[in-house]
């Protein structure tokens, strides 16, 4: 659907109107604010901005105002994640790279025992991780372990990103199963 469609869309039923808008660029407001929260915000965090971005956008939207629709979308996406990492920043603070020369020395307070615990405890989601199956396993293990989006993950399975993300939701879904047998 390109943006004419969906102007003439929203003039005749905004509620629809405003799906096919959220439909179309879902994916590009996604990709935006995963680029600005990687590294400072959870799953959780993207989400709550990916639909703050929308209400934003539809809010805002001034159909005889914009011509195309993706620049002032992408800006109102680029703003509302620059806003919320801010935010996050300021509330958690910075994350710290363990290359970094700011660490200083480790403590020698190792605890050998919880070591141990949380590397038999990582051994265990691994393998209920391996349970879920192709390509839910690898989705996982990109997403979680390798903070790869959906439109990369999607380029090693052979998905569009939109799928990627629902396996992902379902799967983790079946992964929460899993990890509750305990």
């Amino acid at each position: 659907m390109n943006d004419s469609e969906i102007n003439r869309l929203i003039n005749d039923s905004p509620s629809r109107g405003h799906r096919a808008l959220f439909d179309e660029y879902y994916s590009y407001v996604y990709a935006i604010t995963v680029n600005i929260l990687r590294g400072c915000g959870s799953a959780e965090d993207v989400e709550e901005c990916v639909i703050d971005a929308f209400a934003s956008i539809i809010k805002n939207l001034d159909l005889s105002s914009y011509g195309a629709l993706k620049p002032f979308i992408g800006t109102v996406a680029k703003n509302k994640a620059l806003s919320m990492r801010r935010t996050l920043i300021s509330r958690y603070g910075n994350n710290v790279s363990i290359d970094s020369d700011e660490i200083g020395e480790l403590s020698s307070e190792e605890r050998v025992d919880t070591d141990t615990e949380n590397s038999e405890m990582a051994g265990f989601i691994m393998q209920k991780i391996k349970e879920l199956g192709e390509p839910d396993s690898s989705i996982i293990i990109q997403k979680y372990f390798y903070e790869r989006n959906a439109t990369e993950i999607g380029r090693m399975v052979n998905m569009n990103p939109a799928s990627v993300r629902m396996r992902c939701a379902r799967a983790m879904k079946k992964l929460r199963g899993l990890l509750g047998e305990i």
